[in-house]
C-alpha cells in the first residue's frame, strides 16, 4: 500500500543539491526580496528561489506584503536544476497527490471528508476528494453510507478511474476487501483440515479402546475354532500299519 504523504526533510538531512528532490520540505530564511519574489537561505550552498506567484494562494501584488528579509518561512521544493544550480521553491503546500500520479489499480490511504445518500467522498491528497460510490463500500447491501462509515474516518482505497478533464476520480473500499464467496470458501477449507487433522491423531483414550477391542476380537476367534484331533507321529502310524497287515494276513490263512 502506497502512503500518499508529503516527503518532509529537515535541513541537517541533505547537504547538497544533489540530495534535493521534489516536494522536500525546508525551514529557511529570507535572504533578500525583489519585484519577481524571494531568496531563501535552506541550509545549502547554493539559496533557493521563491517566484511571487509561489508566495501564497492567493494573488500577491508586492513580495514585501507577504515576506520581509529575515523572516523564517517553510518552503517546498518545486524544481531542480542541479546542472545549473538553480533550485525552485514554493511557500504553497503540494498535493501529496498531483493527477499524474493518480493511475489506475492504484492503492492510498485516505479520509472521509463528506458523506451523501450515494457514496462518500475522500481526501486522498490529491487536488480534489474522490467518489467512492455507495456500490463499492462494501459487498453487503446497505440502505445509507452512514451504516457502516462516518466524517473523518481513516481509509483505504483503490483507484477504479481518473479523469483528468473533468477532475473526477473514482475510488473503491470493497476492492480491498476479499469477496464473501472467497471468505467462505476459505473457512471451509480451514474446517476440512482441521477435521482431518482430529481424525488423525487419536487421543489416548480412542488408543487404549481400540487395542482392546483388538484384543478380544482375537480371542474371540480363537475360542471359535474348530479343536483339532491328535494326529499320530511317524512311528506310531507304522507300527499301526503292521499290526493290521498281520491281522488281515492271520484271518486269511484261518
Amino acid at each position: 500500500m502506497e502512503d500518499n504523504t508529503l516527503a518532509i526533510t529537515e535541513n541537517a538531512e541533505v547537504t547538497d543539491i544533489s540530495d534535493v528532490k521534489r516536494k522536500m520540505k525546508f525551514s529557511g530564511t529570507v535572504l533578500k526580496t525583489t519585484l519577481a519574489g524571494a531568496l531563501v537561505d535552506i541550509g545549502l550552498e547554493t539559496p533557493g528561489v521563491v517566484h511571487i506567484s509561489q508566495l501564497q494562494k492567493e494573488p500577491v501584488n508586492k513580495v514585501e506584503d507577504v515576506v520581509q528579509v529575515g523572516d523564517s518561512v517553510d518552503v517546498w521544493v518545486r524544481r531542480v536544476d542541479k546542472n545549473k544550480g538553480r533550485i525552485e521553491l514554493t511557500m504553497i503546500e503540494p498535493l501529496g497527490l498531483e493527477w499524474r500520479e493518480i493511475k489506475k489499480n492504484k492503492v492510498v490511504k485516505g479520509k472521509v471528508e463528506r458523506i451523501e445518500n450515494f457514496g462518500v467522498f475522500v481526501d486522498i491528497g490529491a487536488e480534489r476528494p474522490g467518489l467512492v460510490h455507495i456500490s463499492e463500500i462494501t459487498h453487503d447491501y446497505i440502505r445509507d453510507p452512514k451504516e457502516v462509515i462516518k466524517e473523518g474516518d481513516e481509509v483505504d482505497v483503490k483507484v477504479l478511474g481518473v479523469d483528468r478533464r473533468r477532475k473526477k476520480i473514482k475510488l473503491s473500499m470493497k476492492a480491498l476487501e476479499e469477496k464473501p464467496e472467497k471468505a467462505v470458501k476459505k473457512a471451509l477449507k480451514e474446517d476440512r483440515k482441521d477435521t482431518e487433522k482430529d481424525e488423525l491423531i487419536p487421543t489416548a483414550m480412542e488408543i487404549a479402546w481400540r487395542e482392546a477391542m483388538e484384543r478380544a476380537q482375537t480371542q474371540d476367534d480363537e475360542e471359535a475354532k474348530p479343536k483339532q484331533k491328535a494326529i499320530p507321529q511317524d512311528n506310531e502310524m507304522d507300527d499301526l500299519l503292521s499290526r493290521t497287515l498281520e491281522h488281515q494276513v492271520k484271518t486269511a490263512s484261518e
